[in-house]
């Protein structure tokens, strides 16, 4: 075996010197590697083949990874773009908003010049089975608010009655609150143009649905949907004037007696963020004033 193992690695060193000298000579006498290299580069082109595609494979995914990386700084660039943009953005829909208060206060003054009046901002709402209040940043010590004064928004649309008052803070019920109740004309913003007068109130039923009830109406007052709800100034509660809202329908009482009418707000009371405290007004109809109580005696 030994002997075998000898003889056969003679012979294969043997042609690969022959190998060699030929190459030796091809290239010395023919400038070109001969039909050996030929063989070879024929034996390795596949192997060449694979690894060029190899190669431009690899240098397909260097080009991707440096164009992702030059897409995330393009897109950091953006981001960094719109976040800047949406403080600026903010910063108007702020400077708009303040706008809007300034202006709201301006014409309330205008509209409403025989009110004093304090502005507030609503901070919270408080809503339950048997209540529905809200919370202003008014106080005793802050303001001149009292128990009982109507809130009212820049544009004379009653929304609540102050019910009671903190070192800085007051809560107010609002139009759909069950403790709620204020003398109204329909039909009209002044008693020569109304077709009568009601009562508005809030009602446990109709609260849920967002909903206050127009009672204790004139027999011959016409009440129809789309009828204007504005306090009458009756009672010296509220002035005159303000728009509480409309009537959406118009219903017989349950006990077959009478009818009542349902009123939708004005406004969306959970929209509502500035409001106006109705510190004092003059009523310029004396049939509307109270009636003065000689206490002399």
């Amino acid at each position: 075996m030994k002997a075998f193992i000898t003889r056969r690695s003679i012979i294969i060193a043997s042609i690969a010197v022959l190998i060699a000298l030929v190459t030796l000579v091809s290239v010395t006498a023919f400038n070109t590697a001969g039909p050996v290299t030929g063989v070879a580069n024929i034996i390795t082109r596949p192997i060449r083949g694979i690894a060029t595609g190899v190669a431009r494979t690899f240098g397909d995914i260097f080009a991707a990874i440096y164009r992702y990386e030059e897409l995330e700084r393009e897109n950091d660039a953006l981001v960094a773009m719109v976040a800047e943009m949406q403080l600026v953005a903010q910063d108007a829909i702020a400077l708009e908003e303040e706008n809007y208060r300034l202006r709201g206060l301006l014409d309330f003054r205008e509209r409403h010049g025989r009110y004093v009046h304090e502005p507030a901002t609503l901070m919270d709402w408080t809503s339950d089975n048997f209540s529905h209040s809200f919370i202003i940043n008014r106080g005793y010590l802050n303001s001149n608010i009292r128990e009982g004064m109507g809130v009212a928004t820049e544009y004379g649309v009653l929304i609540g009655q102050v019910s009671s008052v903190g070192t800085t803070t007051s809560t107010v019920r609002s139009v759909l609150d069950t403790t709620f109740a204020a003398a109204v004309i329909v039909g009209g913003y002044t008693m020569d143009e109304a077709d009568g007068t009601a009562t508005a109130r809030g009602d446990f039923i109709q609260m849920r649905n967002g909903l206050l009830v127009l009672d204790h109406m004139d027999d011959d007052l016409t009440v129809i949907r789309g009828s204007n709800v504005v306090t009458s100034g009756f009672g010296g509660v509220f002035p005159p004037g303000l728009t509480i809202g409309t009537v959406v329908a118009v219903n017989p009482h349950t006990s077959g007696i009478g009818r009542y009418a349902t009123v939708v707000p004005m406004r969306d009371l959970t929209t509502i963020q500035n409001v106006f405290v109705i510190i004092d007004f003059t009523i310029d109809d004396p049939a509307l004033e109270l009636p003065e109580v000689d206490d002399t005696e």
